[in-house]
């Protein structure tokens, strides 16, 4: 029998009977995608159990991050959320035609891609079955895009374009002709075009190339005399956006433009998509910016894409004006977003392998640059690929955790053991189980790493060095999958804190408050400025009292414990909330190989948050298993723009 057998189960469905009772109690559905099943069934007057199981899947889907479930694959694909070891495919899965012949004579499905506008909850298209809501936010998204790629700019001047490119990405600056040549593609492209795509690892310079771009649209500008664009800088959460904005300011100091240029990039300021859009908790349409209410700036950079769902995208994408340029900036290869759609990687699609523009595109682009843009295989006719750039040489880590991390994105898993088990220059293995080596030997450059940053920190902190505790807050860092568990960072908080009482005077008698303690902010808060995965170190301050120091651009700004809200201790924190970071030394601690999270983009993530050092806890099983199991969405946006995937 079932865990989920137990009638006082909160994960059992009551309600629920036939199908969709022994779906719920095999954890294959959630209570509540019972409820909803049994409601829209009750009000539309539909008693087929089997409508009403194809129901709860696609109420299940978008809840798992997929915008759809396939009929034809769900039985094979589907996954269970139950501590017993349940085989989903035994269960008495409806034959496919037959399902989708049944589903296609009910009330509560629309067939096909017409929009009929009967407002039913619905819509199947061929196998895909879609909650009508996310059928029409993905065809809103690809149309959209599909509209910004083929609209043409205003017109560029194609010798201020050449000049600036050459003097913004020269030895002096961003490094080598040669090293920067995608960089530099990117760019142009950016100008040149409605809608762009920089995508890339971490330290492929994708920031550093939207400075340049802001800075060229400004040329651009000043030489047709108008007035400088309004640039919209935005990303997902407020961490991100804070991040977007301290490096394009940080990099608009070395830019070799006019001194009006680089005041407006160090004027600019980012913000949430949500409050860029205008966040309506009580308005019905959500946001003060949708269709009939467009944004106002002539360009909207966006970073940390792959974070961003179908659903924000289709919202963001509505808002911006047909004559304005969208700038999409992030890494494909990253995690996606909690909430439904794989929208940076549908939008790259196959231009991960190589440049996928059309000859006339990729005509003047090589004019512009002074450069080779490598021919493509763009299937004819379509434009969405005239603005995608993928950046792929990095200058952030060294070679030895960059062989790991292509291995791992690539979906090479021999190549990725083979580096891991060959020593390479940066990275240390432990192949084993970190959970049942906790406390042996083998797991000493983690113990002896984490005390030996901590007590630096403890130091500095102890003498109220505020800059110096926060600088070496990144130097060593412990990435987990979970939250909890014997995997999990509060676990792995604890041990480290043992680890801590023994090695550090007088750190066990100093209690939950302490110079030294390491602060991860978990809730925005816009008064102090403080961001949800903001991190910051408790200091001594004058007359004996302690301060919580966090970092704003080049000024600590320090406050009383008291005023800070959600807080809590980050000697390991997951690697989610890692996104977006870097540390000198990161050692990631990988789960069991049965782990539901456990996927080739949390592996490829985890340690590319590396700087120096990469110290991967795990044995080979987990490894493989990781890199042999990427996220896989359902989910029909790539076919939408590139005809590829989906329905």
């Amino acid at each position: 029998m079932s865990a989920l057998a137990d009638p006082f189960d909160g994960r059992r469905a009551v309600g629920g009977s036939g199908l969709l009772r022994a779906f719920n109690d095999a954890g294959v559905l959630a209570a509540a995608d019972v409820h909803v099943a049994l409601r829209l069934s009750a009000l539309s007057g539909e008693a087929d159990e089997r409508v009403a199981l194809a129901t709860a899947l696609a109420v299940r889907g978008p809840r798992l991050g997929h915008v759809y479930v396939d009929l034809a694959t769900i039985r094979d694909t589907a996954t269970v959320e139950s501590e017993d070891d349940v085989d989903p495919s035994t269960l008495d899965w409806p034959p496919a035609q037959d399902w989708i012949a049944r589903l296609s004579g009910t009330a509560l499905v629309a067939i096909g891609e017409e929009d009929d506008s009967r407002g039913v909850p619905l819509r199947l298209v061929g196998t895909a079955l879609y909650l009508d809501r996310y059928w029409r936010d993905e065809r809103a998204v690809a149309a959209d895009l599909l509209a910004f790629a083929d609209a043409p700019p205003e017109a560029v001047r194609d010798d201020v374009l050449s000049d600036g490119l050459g003097r913004l990405f020269d030895a002096d600056g961003a490094g080598d002709t040669r090293a920067d040549a995608r960089q530099r593609l990117a760019a142009a492209t950016a100008v040149l075009r409605r809608f762009a795509v920089v995508a890339g690892g971490p330290g492929t310079g994708k920031t550093t190339t939207v400075a340049r771009i802001v800075a060229l649209l400004a040329e651009q500008a000043a030489a047709a005399g108008s007035p400088a664009p309004l640039v919209a800088l935005a990303a997902p959460t407020a961490k991100a956006a804070a991040r977007l904005q301290e490096a394009v300011h940080e990099e608009a100091a070395r830019l070799d433009v006019r001194d009006a240029i680089r005041e407006q990039l160090g004027g600019l300021s980012a913000s949430t998509l949500h409050r860029l859009l205008g966040w309506l908790p009580s308005s019905h349409s959500r946001f003060r910016h949708n269709r009939t209410n467009r944004l106002p700036h002539d360009v909207v950079i966006v970073d940390e894409t792959s974070m961003v769902s179908l659903s924000m995208m289709a919202r963001l994408v509505e808002a911006v004006r047909p004559q304005a340029r969208l700038v999409l900036v992030g890494d494909p290869g990253q995690l996606t977003s909690i909430e439904a759609g794989a929208v940076l990687g549908d939008i790259v699609g196959p231009t991960g392998a190589g440049l996928r523009m059309r000859p006339a595109g990729r005509t003047r682009l090589a004019e512009v640059t002074g450069q080779d843009v490598p021919a493509s295989a763009s299937p004819a006719g379509i434009a969405v690929g005239d603005g995608i750039v993928v950046l792929d040489r990095v200058h952030r880590y060294g070679e030895g955790i960059a062989e790991v991390a292509d291995a791992i994105r690539l979906g090479d898993a021999d190549a990725a053991i083979s580096a891991l088990a060959a020593g390479v220059e940066g990275v240390t293995w432990i192949d084993d189980d970190p959970a049942a080596a906790a406390d042996s030997d083998a797991l000493r450059p983690v113990r002896e790493g984490a005390i030996a940053a901590a007590r630096t920190v403890i130091d500095a902190a102890r003498r109220g060095e505020a800059r110096g505790a926060i600088a070496t807050l990144s130097t060593f860092r412990v990435l987990c999958a979970h939250r909890r568990g014997a995997h999990g960072i509060a676990t792995w908080t604890e041990r480290i804190e043992r680890w801590l009482a023994d090695a550090v005077p007088g750190f066990a008698a100093e209690g939950e408050w302490y110079a030294g303690r390491p602060l991860l902010v978990t809730e925005n808060d816009y008064g102090l400025r403080l961001y949800n995965g903001d991190t910051g170190v408790v200091v001594a301050s004058a007359g004996g009292r302690l301060s919580a120091a966090f970092e704003r651009r080049d000024e600590v700004a320090e406050f009383t414990p008291a005023r800070l809200g959600a807080v809590e201790t980050v000697y390991a924190m997951t690697i989610h909330k890692s996104q977006g970071s870097q540390f000198d030394t990161a050692a990631v601690l990988l789960p069991e190989p049965t782990s539901q999270i456990l996927t080739r983009e949390l592996l490829y993530t985890a340690v590319t948050r590396a700087r120096e050092h990469l110290v991967l806890v795990g044995p080979e099983e987990t490894v493989r298993r990781a890199v042999a199991r990427p996220v896989a969405r359902a989910s029909g946006l790539q076919w939408r723009l590139w005809g590829t995937g989906g329905p």
